[in-house]
């Protein structure tokens, strides 16, 4: 019921358009610094922990002495995915070039008989 009169009320003294606002909410001050979000930031871009191949938010935030809750909302809000590997991963196959240039040289060359 107060959240009704609320919005009446906030209607009879902004009109409609006051209501498509969103105000201000209360909340819990903010706790961590920009030097710790920074920190945090650029350790996820620029190190690797010794022991896997990518951070985890649990691992990061052992390693930042922050809350996993605090690491993953740093991790959204920057939009970083440390699992997700942007780098092309070669083949540890010895015959890996010579199958390239075959399959290559099929789409380069196509053979007359075709089977369509």
């Amino acid at each position: 019921m107060t959240t009704v009169l609320l919005w009446r009320k906030r209607y009879e003294t902004e009109g409609l358009a006051g209501l498509f606002e969103d105000r201000p909410r209360g909340g819990r001050p903010r706790q961590i610094s920009e030097n710790k979000e920074t920190a945090i930031v650029e350790a996820t871009m620029r190190t690797i922990p010794n022991d896997a191949t990518h951070w985890s938010v649990r691992s990061m935030a052992t390693n930042q002495k922050v809350s996993p809750a605090t690491v993953l909302r740093i991790w959204k809000k920057h939009k970083l995915q440390p699992h997700r590997v942007e780098s092309f991963k070669f083949s540890n196959d010895p015959d890996f070039a010579p199958k390239v240039r075959d399959i290559v040289g099929l789409y380069m060359n196509p053979p007359d008989e075709r089977l369509c």
